[in-house]
């Protein structure tokens, strides 16, 4: 087995930023490297009124970390923000001496996306999502190229001849992805209109990732999906028959990915088919980490992400999950709290009912 990249983790936040928040963005970075499978041999935050505009860390922070990379064999540099594709190209030119590779915060997730997808329908969305932020990288690279050759932009080896190539072969790359996930949106929107002819409910399961959601499916419709307690263990859109006691009848439960702070535009446009269960779902849970102190930021931002998807209209029943890693001393739940786990079965009765009292006639 390949031994876990050495990897640098690099942040820049203002300075009326507190500690609390600089710690723990730090903290989801090293998450996602681990989750990537890479291994944190360095962090360093900065404290700047504004990024630099050639390297985005600035140039002593550059020459710190190429000596901390030769000395420790780190081979990867993650800044936790997005680069512009200028300030990718000068920090990998600064650290070539240590063969360092740099990724913004959008390269590692989609990297790590890359690395768990498992349905050929998430593969092309990531494929898609990658092409969206990679191709302003390369043309900026062929730009950046033909001007350090003194080329003239005529197509004879210059670097912006060479990235108008890159340009149409990406272009068609795109087109031809999109036209393979148009099949697969056709499938769906199929399926859903032969629910909606059979009156088959649908329930959806969204939430921050990491927050039990594939847990919950598998207790509610008793599927064997694999969960693990690491940030995107679920990419492809997973569904299973959910029954609801009080109407003695059942519903179908999707779940797909988690979200996350600050997910690229890119990769919630290319999964715009996979979140498409999620966006026409009769109900949406919003399944919530009731023991994580950062649990009220991550509700709201779940809960803008939904906006952003055009959900606002659908019924939302937040769900508070793993109860049973609740300290004495933890903060009290809204008092219309689900409040559920699922590791021990508590309050899987109040859910199911929840759901059915959303669907049954008299609320019609």
């Amino acid at each position: 087995m390949a031994s876990p990249q050495k990897t640098i983790l690099a942040d820049l936040i203002h300075f009326s930023a507190s500690k609390r928040e600089a710690e723990d963005r730090m903290m989801e970075l090293e998450e996602l490297v681990k989750t990537y499978g890479g291994a944190v041999v360095v962090q360093s935050i900065q404290r700047k009124e504004k990024p630099d505009g050639r390297t985005f860390i600035g140039k002593g922070k550059v020459e710190e970390l190429l000596v901390e990379a030769k000395a420790l064999g780190a081979t990867l540099l993650v800044v936790n923000h997005v680069l512009k594709p200028s300030q990718i190209f000068h920090l990998e030119e600064e650290l070539k001496e240590a063969k360092v590779k740099v990724w913004d915060r959008t390269d590692l997730i989609l990297n790590i996306f890359d690395k768990h997808a498992k349905t050929t329908e998430a593969k092309l969305e990531i494929e898609l999502a990658k092409i969206r932020h990679m191709g302003p990288r390369i043309y900026n690279m062929g730009e950046q190229l033909g001007r350090q050759r003194g080329g003239t932009g005529t197509r004879g080896g210059s670097g912006e001849g060479n990235t108008e190539a890159m340009k149409r072969h990406l272009k068609e790359q795109e087109r031809a992805i999109l036209k393979k996930l148009e099949t697969y949106q056709g499938v769906r929107d199929r399926q859903r209109e032969h629910r909606s002819k059979t009156g088959q409910r649908t329930v959806a399961l969204v939430g921050y990732t990491n927050a039990g959601k594939t847990s919950l499916l598998n207790v509610l419709t008793k599927r064997k999906e694999y969960s693990a307690n690491v940030l995107f263990a679920t990419l492809d859109t997973r569904v299973g028959t959910m029954y609801l006691p009080a109407l003695e009848s059942t519903a179908l439960l999707s779940d797909t990915i988690g979200f996350i702070q600050g997910l690229p535009p890119e990769l919630l446009a290319a999964f715009r088919s996979t979140l498409s269960e999620a966006i026409s779902a009769d109900v949406i849970l919003h399944v919530i980490d009731a023991a994580d102190d950062k649990r009220d930021e991550k509700i709201s931002i779940v809960e803008d992400i939904l906006k952003k998807l055009g959900v606002t209209t659908t019924p939302i029943l937040r769900v508070f999950n793993k109860v049973d890693a609740l300290s004495p001393n933890a903060l009290h739940l809204p008092v219309d709290a689900i409040a559920v786990s699922a590791h021990t079965l508590v309050g899987l009765e109040h859910l199911r009912d929840a759901v059915a009292h959303i669907f049954s006639p008299a609320k019609k």
